[in-house]
């Protein structure tokens, strides 16, 4: 219970130390990065203007979970679920290849890693929360009711005891244990692209010499080389676009052809959504120097790019990850924060 030497300052950096974390709850049960950070800041405002009847019963990280809960619940009361472009419409084949935004709120949005991983000094848990933000699993969790979501996040992903979910929720132990067995059943069923990547932490020697020849590949717009790091079934999407190609012949033939002006252009290594991802900045023509084009993030499996993912909102996206909107022709490196 908050006494009489406590202090705003004192309550706000209290509360503020579960930022990152309650970031990323809500971001995998929102889908939505823009939409996890407003959930957090519902929470804190919720939390300070409630820290006077907040009693203890429970930790303070228990309580900020269960306000996050309700806060992320009552955002998702009118059925929207975020998706990727192979969720929505078949393989477009290059010959029909058209660009059809869809509005922002459709799609599954990237986060960088620094806004939802917390530090641990524990290998196998920083594993395990790394896996939990890669696309292939934001997706699937999306295929899962909200009560379902916030049951498999709190159990698998935050190893909470089925008792701490239960009085979380405000229900029985039998009740959370069925709706995880049913939850696990509908991702059994409904494997997302991309779900066999496999990409280690920290990259392994293998890995990190692929995504060195993929940007020596990229940047000089070398498709035989690109072809020849591309998976047969890798997939390309460009949200907010639905259409997606599949395969080595329409990705490079889309690059030579719809997206041709982004030969020359600079990439920069972000990490984004637990996986290895880039910044792409194509030649702008008009002020000279690069301009942004979107944040890649790649899937990697046996060795090669299974999923090159393009999200092109980058008035969104590049401050989000701490990057500039331009860069100089004369310089390939910026400092960046995220």
């Amino acid at each position: 219970m908050t006494n009489g030497t406590a202090t705003t300052t004192g309550i706000d950096a209290r509360l503020e130390a579960h930022r990152v974390e309650l970031t990323g709850y809500c971001y995998r049960m929102l889908g939505s990065s823009f939409e996890a950070e407003d959930a957090v800041q519902d929470t804190m405002v919720r939390a300070w203007r409630g820290f006077d009847t907040f009693e203890g019963r429970s930790s303070l990280r228990s309580w900020l979970y269960r306000i996050a809960t309700n806060v992320c619940l009552d955002m998702l009361t009118a059925g929207n679920k975020r998706a990727r472009p192979m969720d929505l419409t078949e393989s477009t084949p290059l010959a029909r290849a058209a660009l059809s935004p869809r509005p922002d709120h459709t799609w599954l949005e990237p986060m960088p890693d620094s806004r939802v991983l917390p530090e641990t000094a524990d290998p196998a848990e920083a594993a395990v929360t790394k896996e939990s933000v890669r696309l292939a699993f934001m997706a699937a969790l999306q295929q899962l009711p909200p009560k379902q979501r916030a049951v498999l996040l709190l159990r698998e992903v935050l190893a909470w005891k089925a008792s701490e979910v239960a009085e979380l929720l405000g229900t029985s132990v039998a009740s959370v244990n069925s709706a995880l067995q049913r939850a696990r059943a509908t991702l059994a069923e409904r494997r997302q692209p991309g779900a066999e990547a496999s990409v280690s932490d920290p990259l392994d020697e293998e890995q990190q010499k692929l995504l060195e020849r993929y940007v020596t590949a990229f940047e000089g717009y070398d498709m035989a080389a690109l072809t020849a790091l591309l998976h047969e079934d890798a997939i390309m999407t460009m949200p907010p676009f639905d259409l997606w190609l599949t395969g080595p012949g329409d990705i490079t033939g889309f690059m030579t052809t719809l997206g041709a002006s982004c030969a020359g252009s600079r990439l920069l290594p972000v990490q984004v959504n637990g996986l290895p991802g880039f910044a792409h900045y194509k030649p702008d023509p008009e002020a000279g120097g690069f301009t942004p084009w979107a944040v890649q993030v790649l899937e990697i499996s046996d060795g090669r790019i299974t999923g090159f993912h393009c999200f092109l909102d980058t008035r969104r996206w590049f401050p989000l990850c701490g990057l500039p909107l331009h860069l100089e022709a004369e310089t390939d490196e910026v400092e960046q924060g995220a």
